[in-house]
């Protein structure tokens, strides 16, 4: 799939990464906390979000995002969109709210290649470990 293709989807607008539109994006993660992004996201997916400041588009650098959606009709912040510009991320914003936009990829064929909390379980419902307050206080430090 394309950044033109996740554009088309998604009825986004396109705010910055015009000539990006042909960059393959593998994979697909949503979250507005970022300490989940940094967590859990995977290189080369985009990134999914309601944020708007300069945080998601440094987030989106250090892990080597491919793109960043804005969810719910958000807008980036004026030094969001002039931090993405220096460091070469397209932006796009969407009406849909993160769940429709998700879905919306998925049915399309994206994927996520993010990493998972907990292991599989005999195919039990949920399909993975649901962590303790201990294993979660232990894993936010």
């Amino acid at each position: 799939m394309t950044l033109a293709d996740v554009k088309k989807i998604l009825d986004a607008e396109m705010i910055v990464g015009e000539d990006k539109m042909n960059m393959e994006i593998i994979a697909g993660f949503a979250a507005d906390l970022m300490s989940d992004v940094l967590a859990f996201a995977k290189e080369g997916s985009i990134l999914l979000t309601g944020l708007t400041n300069p945080l998601v588009v440094r987030t989106a650098d250090t892990l080597d995002l491919r793109a960043i959606v804005f969810v719910r009709g958000k807008r980036p912040a004026p030094d969001a969109i002039k931090l993405a510009k220096e460091r070469n991320i397209p932006l796009l914003a969407t009406r849909y709210i993160m769940f429709e936009s998700c879905g919306r990829l998925f049915t399309e064929g994206m994927t996520d290649r993010s990493r998972r909390w907990g292991r599989r379980k005999n195919n039990a419902s949920p399909p993975y470990d649901i962590p303790s307050a201990a294993q979660m206080t232990a894993f936010d430090s």
